[in-house]
């Protein structure tokens, strides 16, 4: 079981499956960092660091190459940059990541969660998520999603997922922090 003490949770503090992140690793007593921007509204007030505009530059990617991996259009483009830009900090510095939210037939996760795994298949990362829908975890292996239950074991992970977290997502998350780390 790893050490506590030495692990830290990379957030976006957003309500839902983020939050949820976020209260479990206070609980827990690990540390937690989520990445915002000037402007930008998050319910996690715990580790929050503002990114600066020149910090969010080194997460620019092109929308027409989100929308491409994505495999879906973004009409607000100026609005969702600032949140992609902020996602690639938080992939760029947990290196497990775990998401809460939906796979799709195309294998993408539905909503801007999906950027996040997107960004850890292509980091080659670790990958875990809950597929609310499904009920189950799914690890990507071999360039597929597989059942697989994820535990903790990196010192950084990516907390991560949807608003609309269900019953079932509130308790794989916390499923997750049991199973990892013990008991509270």
């Amino acid at each position: 079981m790893a050490d506590r003490s030495q692990i830290t949770l990379y957030s976006g503090g957003h309500k839902g499956a983020e939050s949820e992140f976020g209260r479990l690793a206070e609980r827990w007593g690990i540390r937690e960092v989520n990445f915002s921007f000037e402007g930008h509204t998050i319910e996690r007030t715990r580790g929050v660091q503002v990114l600066s505009p020149e910090a969010l530059d080194k997460g620019d990617v092109s929308m027409e190459i989100v929308s491409a991996r994505m495999g879906r259009t973004y009409s607000k483009a100026d609005k969702i940059r600032k949140v992609i830009q902020s996602i690639f900090h938080m992939v760029n510095k947990g290196y497990h990541v775990i998401a809460v939210g939906w796979i799709q037939s195309d294998d993408t996760v539905k909503g801007g969660t999906g950027w996040g795994v997107e960004l850890g298949k292509l980091f080659n990362r670790p990958l875990s998520v809950y597929d609310q829908e499904r009920k189950g975890w799914f690890s990507w292996v071999d360039n597929q999603w597989v059942p697989e239950t994820p535990v903790i074991k990196a010192d950084t992970f990516v907390g991560t997922g949807t608003r609309n977290l269900t019953e079932d997502g509130h308790q794989a998350i916390k499923d997750l922090f049991e199973k990892s780390f013990g008991p509270a």
